[in-house]
């Protein structure tokens, strides 16, 4: 335990005091204070406490999920898999429509006509083309991009100390969520050539289990990673925000819009602060990610496509505006049902939410 109080994460960040399994809200209330009959009382510190200086210790209950454990970083990581495989499987149809829109804007000129496009040409299965890859991939993206962020928010707050974790903490948002989404996109990305080429090729293939293996055959193994640069581009900057904007929009919520603190509100209102702080922080992602998204489903469309074809085909202006209305909707819900999935799993077996008060640095 001494050593939890030398690193940001668990002394500042969380706190489950009021997420363990049963929480009863009224109850946690008077514990802060006020007894059932309405009477005061009060809890002294002990005096290792008074001497250090108020500290939120990580969460110890027999039982339960140690933080930054083997079990803790496990459950990070099947929280990711549901959070970002569910949520992109579900808004496929908005994915193809965004596609097809970036590759062929003649024809899918807006959203409205895209769909209906769509739906004359293909049918209702038109808008699942793609879900396998999409399940598949993002899936294996999700755990790896919020187990691999846990992580490296730990370890690279440990690395910093106590002091400059603090001060610097949106760095190590920023640190943790790059380094996590390098591996993350790995993973992505032959899942990814393969949806882009199904969505927007008509007969290429059925999906996943021949459209893999026909990459590789005219290709190589290197065709299903020709978009991880381009890749690197949009899911990078794309996660780093994500990431910082959330944590820094749910602690700005709680410090200035939410009278009550946070280890004080119930868990289903906390998820609610977790979804809206991740809309919000979707819009943001989107904008910033959006001209690689463009590149990606470019390169991917067009065999022995170069960024600069896309470049002079799309233009600067339709790189950073094309299909963008249309993924800021996709984006900002995405985001926001990612992370209340995502904490509400954390909630499930245990564990805090994520992110919260500013931390106050221990003496």
């Amino acid at each position: 335990m001494e050593n939890s109080r030398n690193s940001l994460i668990p002394s500042f960040l969380y706190s489950s005091s009021s997420l363990k399994s049963g929480f009863n809200f009224d109850q946690g209330m008077a514990d802060q204070g006020k007894l059932a009959d309405g009477s005061s009382f009060s809890v002294a510190a002990s005096p290792a406490v008074a001497k250090r200086g108020f500290v939120v210790q990580a969460p110890s209950e027999p039982g339960g999920i140690k933080m930054f454990s083997p079990a803790y970083y496990a459950a990070c990581t099947a929280g990711g898999t549901l959070a970002c495989g569910i949520t992109h499987t579900a808004i496929t149809p908005l994915d193809v429509v965004k596609c097809n829109m970036q590759i062929d804007p003649a024809k899918y000129k807006n959203i409205s006509s895209g769909f209906g496009v769509l739906l004359k040409e293909q049918g209702l299965k038109g808008f699942y083309k793609g879900w396998a890859p999409t399940l598949l991939g993002y899936s294996a993206q999700g755990a790896s991009k919020y187990g691999f962020y846990e992580y490296f928010k730990k370890t690279y707050s440990d690395i910093a100390g106590p002091e400059y974790a603090t001060k610097y903490k949106t760095l190590i948002y920023l640190a943790g969520s790059a380094s996590a989404e390098i591996i993350a996109d790995v993973a992505l990305c032959p899942f990814e050539a393969v949806k882009i080429r199904v969505q927007t090729q008509p007969g290429f293939a059925r999906g996943l289990s021949d459209g893999l293996p026909k990459i590789i055959k005219n290709e190589g193994a290197a065709g299903l990673y020709k978009g991880l640069v381009p890749l690197w581009g949009r899911q990078i900057p794309y996660t780093m925000m994500k990431f910082a904007s959330f944590e820094t929009i749910v602690e700005m919520m709680y410090k200035h819009a939410i009278p009550t603190p946070k280890d004080q509100c119930s868990p289903s209102f906390q998820l609610g602060v977790s979804f809206a702080g991740g809309y919000l922080a979707g819009i943001l992602c989107a904008v910033v990610s959006h001209p690689a998204d463009n590149l990606v489903s470019f390169l991917n469309n067009a065999e022995g496509a170069t960024v600069g074809d896309a470049v002079k085909k799309l233009g600067l202006w339709g790189l950073f505006t094309r299909g963008l209305p249309l993924r800021i909707i996709m984006i900002g819900s995405l985001t926001g049902v990612q992370w209340g999935i995502y904490d509400s799993f954390k909630v499930y077996v245990g564990l805090p939410t994520t992110g919260g008060a500013a931390p106050v640095a221990a003496k």
